[in-house]
């Protein structure tokens, strides 16, 4: 264990994942947080078998749980690591951030951790959809900010593609790869993102008119590029066509078919149907406004 390092994880009837997310850090870190929206089942009980300390919150959404988190949890590392409940770290990365941390100022190629210019860090974010791995279409390596020094980092306030923003200092990206798998139907993620795109749309509106905490920049980090990406060419296209558009880039141009069937439903579901969903939220609206217009 090493006291530099603070695992929050934010849980809510998490029984079949949550084990295996805290044994991928059981090693790491010497405190594991686990903010829980009141679950019904054994995640606290699953949480304090691997001596987390458990608290719980009212959810509104991901973003406002973990600012709340940092806000009202006294956190005793020096480092923060962020995970979702289904979500685990690959033995090769936990060892990484352990030699980084063990071994402070030992590192030539990469900086060192007492390095006050270096205050977050980039994990590499590997996608299991129905047991395989989603290689193709663009979507991996997805680098996420998770790890950054306490004090330093907070989630920008979003309903939705929320990221980790660091307040000042720089950044850098570790070699290996923390896993996004979860084990439920795929009846359940289709509920899931239904409910996401009603979030979704929700920001794309507010996007219109309010200032982002991560800027659009076509030559800058990967989560800036995909920010411009999204608000400079994706939004300024044609409802509908976009969406088929954007599936037609990922599994043809980026070779997302070589991802098999399982890849075939991904990309589909979640790079075409999903997008599609939105929009037609977002028409829905727009026609909903036009109606009270008229009305009026």
């Amino acid at each position: 264990m090493n006291k530099n390092l603070t695992v929050i994880v934010l849980t809510y009837n998490e029984e079949l994942h949550l084990a295996r997310c805290l044994e991928s850090v059981r090693t790491l870190a010497s405190e594991i947080v686990v903010v829980d929206s009141f679950s019904t089942d054994k995640t606290q009980e699953i949480a304090r078998t691997f001596g987390a300390k458990v608290t719980t919150h009212e959810f509104k959404n991901q973003a406002d749980q973990f600012n709340w988190a940092l806000d009202n949890v006294s956190l005793a590392g020096e480092w923060v690591l962020r995970l979702d409940a289904d979500e685990y770290l690959l033995p090769e990365l936990a060892e990484e951030i352990k030699a980084r941390i063990d071994n402070v100022g030992s590192s030539k190629d990469h900086g060192s951790f007492d390095d006050q210019n270096i205050v977050g860090f980039y994990l590499r974010r590997r996608v299991i959809f129905m047991g395989r791995w989603i290689r193709h279409g663009g979507y991996y390596p997805t680098l996420i900010l998770r790890l950054f020094r306490n004090g330093k980092g907070r989630s920008e306030v979003r309903e939705m593609d929320e990221h980790i923003v660091v307040s000042e200092g720089q950044t850098q990206t570790f070699e290996n790869d923390f896993v996004d798998e979860n084990l439920r139907s795929l009846h359940w993620w289709t509920a899931k993102h239904n409910d996401f795109s009603t979030r979704e749309t929700r920001e794309r509106i507010k996007e219109e008119e309010e200032h982002m905490e991560i800027q659009e920049d076509p030559l800058g980090s990967q989560t800036e590029r995909k920010r411009w990406w999204k608000m400079a060419v994706y939004m300024n296209l044609p409802l509908f066509w976009r969406a088929f558009g954007y599936f037609f880039y990922r599994y043809f141009l980026r070779l997302g078919f070589l991802d098999g069937k399982e890849g075939l439903i991904f990309h589909f579901l979640q790079g075409g149907w999903h997008q599609f969903l939105i929009d037609a939220k977002i028409y829905e609206q727009e026609k909903g406004q036009s109606y009270k217009a008229e009305e009026e």
